[in-house]
């Protein structure tokens, strides 16, 4: 509707309407989680949960509709038919820019419980969605360097202890546990620093997943390993705003977590340790092959091939 203007405009325009939408749905947000604070307690906990959760899902959808007005872009989405509102999912992805957020909430919402994202702790201070990410609450993970551990032995374990409390909190109401297994977004610079013996990934950390696990492995009823291919190139979050991200392909597989990797310490055991990572190393084994495929198969100038795209 809006992208037939110039680049710069739409991108302003989108951060418009993008604000307008956080200011919206954020006072709506915070007004029951001020109620929420007062009545603490489990059982009034899961009346208000539904109720924060159909906010959040109304923020999405408001997301979704200034996206409609300022992109022009080719959506071609996989996996997502079977999907179950009802139920606990645990959910990954590849990570290579902020569009990847907006993708993963348009493509999954109201398909699945909301998607709640393990997020770093300096994201809290955000204004406003900081705020909003703890009233729903997302978990936010501290991560120590290794020097600081070696000078703090006492802080070992601290943030993989943080993500098992707040995972218990979500087994009172249906979620979807988002977790990006990179840890961080995508670069060629990064992926050189790590030595990454995959071609389209950075090295998978397999810590917060395996607590996520372990401390929900009863509930979940799969594992839903997203992909996300940028054919025409990865867009930077600006990118995004101003309508020059032309096609996205998400591909979702629903997996099944064995049985036996559901219970264990991944801290403190070395043999289920590793068998959790040799799981986690053949879901990325895996995932570059078909990231590699994907841009193989989509690539520009190749769309006469491609099935037709599927609208937002």
């Amino acid at each position: 509707m809006l992208n037939f203007l110039p680049a710069p405009i739409v991108g302003v325009l989108a951060c418009l309407l993008m604000s307008i939408n956080i200011l919206f749905w954020c006072a709506l947000l915070f007004l029951f989680t001020f109620i929420k604070l007062i009545f603490r307690g489990d059982k009034m906990r899961k009346r208000l949960d539904p109720i924060l959760i159909a906010i959040a899902e109304n923020w999405i959808s408001g997301n979704k509709v200034w996206m409609a007005m300022t992109q022009r872009c080719r959506w071609q989405v996989e996996g997502v038919e079977r999907l179950r509102r009802r139920g606990w999912y645990l959910v990954n992805a590849n990570h290579q820019s902020w569009a990847d957020i907006f993708v993963l909430q348009s493509v999954l919402n109201r398909k699945i419980p909301f998607l709640k994202f393990f997020l770093k702790q300096e994201l809290a201070k955000v204004p406003l969605m900081g705020q909003a990410w703890w009233a729903l609450d997302f978990p936010f993970m501290r991560r120590f360097s290794k020097e600081y551990l070696e000078k703090n032995p006492n802080m070992r374990g601290k943030d993989l202890e943080a993500t098992r409390k707040a995972c218990e909190r979500f087994s009172l109401v249906p979620t979807s546990v988002m977790n990006f297994l990179e840890g961080t977004r995508f670069s060629i610079k990064k992926h050189q620093q790590q030595k990454s013996p995959f071609r389209h990934l950075l090295l998978p950390k397999a810590g917060g997943i395996a607590f996520a696990v372990n401390s929900l492995g009863d509930k979940f009823h799969s594992l839903l390993d997203v992909t996300i291919v940028y054919p025409q190139g990865v867009p930077s979050f600006w990118d995004f705003l101003s309508g020059r991200m032309r096609e996205v392909i998400v591909q979702v597989r629903e997996l099944e977590i064995p049985d036996v990797l559901c219970s264990g310490d991944y801290q403190n055991d070395e043999e289920f340790r590793h068998q959790f990572q040799q799981w986690v190393q053949q879901l990325w084994v895996d995932k570059d092959q078909l990231i590699g495929d994907l841009l193989a198969q989509y690539a520009p100038g190749r769309h006469s091939a491609t099935k037709s795209a599927e609208s937002l």
